[in-house]
Protein backbone atom coordinates (compact mmCIF):
# COMPACT_ATOMS: atom_id res chain seq x y z
CA UNK A 1 0.00 0.00 0.00
CA UNK A 2 1.52 3.42 -1.20
CA UNK A 3 1.64 5.74 1.70
CA UNK A 4 1.04 8.93 0.67
CA UNK A 5 1.78 11.12 3.91
CA UNK A 6 5.26 9.78 3.85
CA UNK A 7 5.60 10.57 0.08
CA UNK A 8 4.77 14.25 0.76
CA UNK A 9 7.15 14.44 3.56
CA UNK A 10 9.46 13.00 1.43
CA UNK A 11 9.16 15.55 -1.52
CA UNK A 12 9.37 18.65 1.15
CA UNK A 13 12.67 17.25 2.03
CA UNK A 14 13.67 16.90 -1.39
CA UNK A 15 12.67 20.84 -2.35
CA UNK A 16 14.49 22.09 1.05
CA UNK A 17 17.40 19.49 -0.47
CA UNK A 18 17.49 21.63 -3.83
CA UNK A 19 17.14 25.29 -1.94
CA UNK A 20 14.04 25.54 -2.52
CA UNK A 21 11.41 27.03 -0.04
CA UNK A 22 8.03 24.25 0.20
CA UNK A 23 6.13 26.92 1.17
CA UNK A 24 6.35 28.99 -1.54
CA UNK A 25 3.33 29.68 -3.47
CA UNK A 26 3.83 27.76 -6.56
CA UNK A 27 5.27 24.53 -4.20
CA UNK A 28 3.09 24.65 -1.82
CA UNK A 29 0.80 21.76 -2.56
CA UNK A 30 3.35 19.58 -4.53
CA UNK A 31 3.71 17.63 -2.21
CA UNK A 32 0.12 16.51 -2.33
CA UNK A 33 -0.09 16.91 -5.67
CA UNK A 34 3.19 14.23 -6.09
CA UNK A 35 1.74 11.51 -3.79
CA UNK A 36 -1.12 11.37 -5.82
CA UNK A 37 0.66 11.04 -9.04
CA UNK A 38 2.75 8.30 -7.54
CA UNK A 39 -0.58 6.43 -6.00
CA UNK A 40 -1.28 6.42 -9.29
CA UNK A 41 1.96 5.47 -11.46
CA UNK A 42 3.08 2.77 -8.68
CA UNK A 43 -0.64 1.50 -8.63
CA UNK A 44 0.61 -2.27 -10.24
CA UNK A 45 2.44 -3.23 -7.15
CA UNK A 46 1.11 -6.77 -5.73
CA UNK A 47 -0.92 -6.86 -8.71
CA UNK A 48 -1.29 -9.62 -11.57
CA UNK A 49 -3.08 -9.56 -15.00
CA UNK A 50 -4.73 -13.11 -13.85
CA UNK A 51 -8.02 -11.19 -13.59
CA UNK A 52 -8.04 -9.16 -16.82
CA UNK A 53 -6.88 -12.70 -18.66
CA UNK A 54 -8.79 -14.91 -17.51
CA UNK A 55 -11.49 -13.82 -19.51
CA UNK A 56 -11.35 -14.91 -22.61
CA UNK A 57 -13.13 -16.87 -25.74
CA UNK A 58 -12.97 -19.88 -27.53
CA UNK A 59 -11.71 -20.03 -30.79
CA UNK A 60 -11.08 -23.15 -33.56
CA UNK A 61 -7.64 -21.86 -35.15
CA UNK A 62 -4.68 -21.51 -33.77
CA UNK A 63 -3.58 -18.73 -35.89
CA UNK A 64 -1.55 -15.80 -34.50
CA UNK A 65 -3.10 -12.89 -32.31
CA UNK A 66 -0.72 -9.64 -32.52
CA UNK A 67 -1.48 -6.25 -31.02
CA UNK A 68 0.78 -3.86 -31.70
CA UNK A 69 1.86 -0.23 -30.50
CA UNK A 70 0.51 -0.44 -27.31
CA UNK A 71 1.80 2.70 -25.52
CA UNK A 72 2.98 2.55 -22.20
CA UNK A 73 4.67 4.94 -19.64
CA UNK A 74 6.67 3.41 -16.58
CA UNK A 75 9.55 4.50 -14.29
CA UNK A 76 13.26 3.31 -13.97
CA UNK A 77 14.41 2.17 -10.86
CA UNK A 78 17.82 3.27 -11.20
CA UNK A 79 17.03 7.01 -11.43
CA UNK A 80 12.72 6.83 -10.58
CA UNK A 81 12.74 9.02 -14.02
CA UNK A 82 9.85 7.72 -16.82
CA UNK A 83 10.74 4.95 -19.86
CA UNK A 84 7.58 4.95 -22.03
CA UNK A 85 7.17 3.99 -25.56
CA UNK A 86 5.25 0.68 -27.59
CA UNK A 87 4.51 -2.72 -26.45
CA UNK A 88 4.36 -5.05 -29.35
CA UNK A 89 2.59 -8.87 -27.95
CA UNK A 90 2.01 -11.75 -30.25
CA UNK A 91 0.72 -15.23 -29.36
CA UNK A 92 -0.33 -18.53 -29.97
CA UNK A 93 -3.74 -19.41 -28.29
CA UNK A 94 -4.60 -22.73 -27.22
CA UNK A 95 -8.20 -22.96 -27.60
CA UNK A 96 -9.04 -19.59 -26.51
CA UNK A 97 -8.40 -15.89 -26.66
CA UNK A 98 -8.53 -12.94 -24.88
CA UNK A 99 -10.35 -9.56 -25.71
CA UNK A 100 -7.91 -7.30 -27.23
CA UNK A 101 -8.78 -4.95 -24.34
CA UNK A 102 -7.64 -7.09 -21.80
CA UNK A 103 -3.74 -7.41 -23.71
CA UNK A 104 -3.98 -3.51 -23.14
CA UNK A 105 -5.09 -3.90 -19.50
CA UNK A 106 -2.42 -6.34 -19.03
CA UNK A 107 0.51 -3.78 -19.80
CA UNK A 108 -1.25 -1.31 -18.03
CA UNK A 109 -0.86 -3.40 -14.63
CA UNK A 110 3.29 -4.51 -15.09
CA UNK A 111 3.81 -0.88 -16.11
CA UNK A 112 2.81 0.66 -12.85
CA UNK A 113 6.06 0.30 -10.53
CA UNK A 114 9.33 0.81 -11.02
CA UNK A 115 11.81 -1.43 -13.12
CA UNK A 116 13.52 -1.49 -15.64
CA UNK A 117 13.01 -2.37 -19.28
CA UNK A 118 14.45 -5.74 -19.54
CA UNK A 119 12.04 -7.33 -16.84
CA UNK A 120 8.95 -5.96 -17.81
CA UNK A 121 9.03 -7.39 -21.33
CA UNK A 122 9.96 -10.84 -19.62
CA UNK A 123 6.81 -10.03 -16.81
CA UNK A 124 4.55 -9.15 -19.52
CA UNK A 125 5.29 -12.35 -21.83
CA UNK A 126 5.32 -14.91 -18.74
CA UNK A 127 1.75 -13.39 -17.94
CA UNK A 128 0.08 -14.32 -21.12
CA UNK A 129 1.90 -17.66 -21.03
CA UNK A 130 0.57 -18.55 -17.69
CA UNK A 131 -2.64 -16.79 -17.58
CA UNK A 132 -3.89 -17.52 -21.34
CA UNK A 133 -2.10 -20.95 -21.48
CA UNK A 134 -0.64 -19.29 -24.98
CA UNK A 135 1.30 -22.10 -26.64
CA UNK A 136 3.48 -19.07 -27.24
CA UNK A 137 4.39 -15.54 -26.86
CA UNK A 138 6.24 -13.20 -28.01
CA UNK A 139 6.64 -9.59 -26.83
CA UNK A 140 8.56 -6.71 -27.93
CA UNK A 141 9.52 -3.37 -26.05
CA UNK A 142 10.55 -0.18 -28.13
CA UNK A 143 11.09 2.66 -25.65
CA UNK A 144 12.80 6.22 -24.72
CA UNK A 145 14.33 6.46 -21.35
CA UNK A 146 14.39 9.72 -20.07
CA UNK A 147 17.88 8.64 -17.47
CA UNK A 148 19.00 8.44 -21.21
CA UNK A 149 17.87 11.83 -22.69
CA UNK A 150 17.71 14.13 -20.21
CA UNK A 151 20.71 13.72 -17.50
CA UNK A 152 23.81 11.19 -18.57
CA UNK A 153 24.92 11.03 -21.73
CA UNK A 154 21.67 13.50 -22.81
CA UNK A 155 20.98 11.46 -25.89
CA UNK A 156 17.44 12.34 -26.63
CA UNK A 157 15.56 9.89 -29.09
CA UNK A 158 17.57 7.28 -28.05
CA UNK A 159 15.64 3.66 -28.40
CA UNK A 160 16.06 0.53 -26.11
CA UNK A 161 14.47 -2.51 -28.09
CA UNK A 162 13.80 -5.68 -26.06
CA UNK A 163 12.13 -8.93 -26.94
CA UNK A 164 11.31 -11.73 -25.38
CA UNK A 165 9.48 -15.11 -26.25
CA UNK A 166 8.60 -18.53 -25.05
CA UNK A 167 6.60 -21.45 -26.18
CA UNK A 168 6.41 -22.27 -29.68
CA UNK A 169 8.44 -19.42 -30.65
CA UNK A 170 11.92 -20.18 -29.10
CA UNK A 171 12.92 -22.92 -31.30
CA UNK A 172 10.54 -21.78 -34.66
CA UNK A 173 12.96 -19.37 -36.55
CA UNK A 174 10.26 -19.67 -39.46
CA UNK A 175 7.28 -18.44 -37.51
CA UNK A 176 9.43 -16.16 -35.28
CA UNK A 177 10.62 -14.34 -38.83
CA UNK A 178 6.99 -14.09 -40.00
CA UNK A 179 5.80 -11.96 -37.11
CA UNK A 180 8.78 -9.78 -37.05
CA UNK A 181 7.59 -9.31 -40.03
CA UNK A 182 3.47 -8.85 -39.08
CA UNK A 183 4.68 -6.44 -36.67
CA UNK A 184 6.68 -4.21 -39.29
CA UNK A 185 8.30 -2.46 -35.84
CA UNK A 186 9.53 0.82 -37.78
Amino acid sequence: MIDQKKIQEAVVMILEAIGEDPNREGLIDTPDRVARMYAEIFSGFGKTAEHHLSKTFPVKSDDVVIERDIPFYSMCEHHLMPFYGKVHIAYIPNGRVAGLSKLVRTVDIYTKKPQIQESLTTEIGEAIMKYLNARGVMVIIEAQHLCINMRGVKRPGTRTITAMQAGIFENNKELKDEVHKLMSIN
